[in-house]
């Protein structure tokens, strides 16, 4: 990929918050090196397999630390790599490689590996319609970025926050008195974001189809009622109904593909962002 969506504005603010809590006052070791040194550097992927991403991010590490660096990338975002594949190289100050190099593989070893685990599940669902979606379960202040790596693992995003969906869960029903009410409450509020609801039994399924919600949130069904469920949404919607269905809870890359077959349309996935294994990269000077 090599466009970011609309909703990453915050790219400078994500750097910027990354150098304060490394450097703080000054980076002491990177004074044994001369002022005047120049380096060159190569930072290369140390496994097979795994998806690139944060060119942005890391971009914007070594502009904040020196405008002179920058990175010469040979792998764009969502790009998978090998074992000993350089990623990209950089030339300039030593003093700022050295200074940039943790915040810059930080980020670059964890939206890589957001990206990677995605791609992991997309190719576990492969052969069905399904699309793998994220959460709101992503790292603190990282939002933003995980939701774009999800994108270049092949995922797709759900709501980017509380503020651009509605998703009515169970103890929004539980407090509003029952999903009938909260969905009839939802509307009343005239919002043109989309209206999504969680389902934990049949029943509360066919009141979310009656309502012709936007999407379907069926709540860690075993296959047999997940297919029924599946069945009742495909026949709302050949009667002109618009509702998606997503299986959403206990999804694993071992059970996600028959999951997938039952004929959901997405499978959200926690995992995806708050369980990260970093991409393992390094930078060596040259």
């Amino acid at each position: 990929m090599n466009t970011l969506p609309a909703y990453v504005t915050d790219i400078e603010q994500t750097v910027r918050h990354t150098l304060a809590e490394d450097i703080g006052r000054a980076d002491v070791t990177a004074q044994l090196v001369a002022a005047d040194k120049i380096a060159s550097a190569r930072v290369i992927a140390r496994e097979d397999n795994a998806i690139i991403c944060g060119r942005a991010w890391v971009d914007e590490v070594f502009r904040q630390i020196d405008p002179n660096l920058r990175p010469e990338w040979q792998v764009q975002d969502g790009e998978r790599v090998k074992d000993n594949q350089v990623i990209f190289s950089i030339s300039g100050s030593a003093r700022a490689l050295l200074t940039a190099e943790r915040s810059a593989l930080n980020l670059l070893q964890t939206l890589s590996g957001t990206a990677t685990r995605v791609r992991q599940y997309v190719d576990a669902v492969k052969g069905t319609a399904c699309r793998i979606a994220d959460t709101r379960k992503t790292l603190p202040g990282l939002r933003n970025a995980q939701k774009y790596a999800v994108l270049c693992g092949g995922g797709v995003n759900h709501r980017i926050g509380l503020y651009d969906g509605i998703l009515i869960k169970e103890n929004h029903i539980s407090a509003a008195g029952g999903i009938r009410q909260a969905i009839a409450q939802a509307r009343a509020l005239g919002s043109n974001v989309p209206l999504m609801t969680e389902a934990e039994n049949l029943d509360e399924v066919r009141a979310a189809l009656a309502a012709d919600v936007d999407l379907l949130l069926v709540d860690d069904f075993d296959l047999i009622t997940l297919r029924t469920a599946v069945q009742l949404t495909h026949a709302h919607r050949a009667k002109g109904g618009k509702t998606l269905i997503e299986y959403s809870g206990s999804a694993s890359l071992a059970t996600v593909h028959a999951q997938a077959e039952t004929g959901v349309d997405r499978i959200s996935v926690g995992a995806l962002t708050k369980h990260v294994q970093a991409v393992d990269l390094s930078m060596r000077f040259i």
